[in-house]
């Protein structure tokens, strides 16, 4: 299930998208600072929930019923404080065998919800600048 994204971000991700359109050759410089916007962070944590990705949590055992818990705009301003201070390191991905329709197992990584929120702030900041060459 994807959501739809708002309004509110939408007119930045347009002004990327734009930018790189009109000048293909041309580099971007201090995206970074956007990927910790809180409207960015919180439309990437809604993302990430309604994905329904993994059942079982990451390296950390943190749980969407975890986080909702303690308060969902509390975790994110950990986030926020992390990525702004530029302290946020990504934990390791945590490895289960799923089983092949064929017989044997594959290796199945499932990333902890914190890293799958960056992921997706970071994507919804240099997805326009792509799409633009696409």
């Amino acid at each position: 299930m994807s959501l739809a994204t708002p309004l509110a971000l939408r007119r930045p991700q347009r002004k990327l998208y734009t930018a790189a359109k009109a000048e293909p050759a041309r580099r971007f410089h201090q995206l970074y600072d956007k990927m910790y916007r809180e409207d960015i962070l919180v439309h990437a944590y809604s993302s990430v929930r309604a994905a329904k990705g993994a059942r079982t949590p990451g390296v950390d055992g943190e749980t969407f019923a975890d986080i909702e818990e303690q308060g969902t705009m509390k975790w994110l301003a950990g986030l926020l404080k992390e990525l702004r201070n530029k302290t946020y390191r990504p934990q390791p991905v945590r490895r289960v065998m799923i089983p092949k329709k064929g017989g044997g197992q594959r290796p199945l990584g499932i990333p902890t919800i914190r890293d799958r929120v960056a992921q997706t702030a970071a994507k919804l900041v240099l997805e326009p600048i792509f799409e633009a060459d696409f």
